[in-house]
């Protein structure tokens, strides 16, 4: 099986984040994709993530009953800040009949040289990278390892949620229906 990772904090997923995941599963040659919850980002601080399992159930809402995207936790119990080529080797080992591909918008294409042995994520790892409008791909856009998408894109960003929930504003349709219900009753984010 072919699994595409895509990595984020989630905090909270929203429906931007959904968008991009269905087209990866249903618009590309990926079996599944895989929302893999962060604990923590390197590159983002950790204050102002919510707890690591009330982010990764609001995914478990959002996804529903979907079974071509599912939530991962793998994270979770590797070592922090999580580094892509860490979790890309435990899985590969963990899961060696599926191939594994990561998923990421354009503005990550351009910074993957900051990452942790980049240069074997894309010597072994296929990258799904979806385009966003205001940002330049970088000297990556044409390796051999990289696949370009026109996926359907919302501007929002969690950190915008998180504003509109501190605010008390409605966050109905930003987020997915079941995860709203459930941050509407929650203190999660005020």
């Amino acid at each position: 099986m072919k699994i595409g990772l895509f990595f984020g904090s989630y905090n909270p997923v929203h429906v931007g984040h959904m968008i991009i995941a269905n087209y990866m599963a249903s618009q590309t040659d990926l079996d599944q994709v895989w929302l893999v919850v962060s604990p923590q980002n390197p590159l983002k601080p950790k204050k102002t993530l919510a707890k690591d399992y009330d982010r990764l159930h609001l995914v478990h809402l959002a996804i529903g009953e979907n079974a071509h995207i599912r939530a991962s936790d793998i994270e979770f119990s590797l070592p922090k800040p999580s580094y892509t080529i860490d979790t890309l080797t435990y899985l590969r080992e963990k899961y060696p009949r599926h191939t594994f591909a990561l998923i990421m918008g354009g503005d990550n294409l351009a910074t993957l040289h900051k990452w942790k042995n980049y240069e074997i994520i894309l010597r072994d790892y296929q990258i799904y990278v979806y385009r966003r409008p205001t940002y330049a791909l970088g000297e990556l856009e044409d390796h051999p390892s990289v696949h370009l998408f026109d996926a359907p894109q919302l501007h929002i960003s969690a950190s915008y949620i998180r504003s509109c929930i501190r605010e008390g504003y409605s966050v109905e349709y930003l987020v997915p229906d079941r995860v709203y219900e459930y941050l509407r009753d929650s203190v999660m984010y005020k």
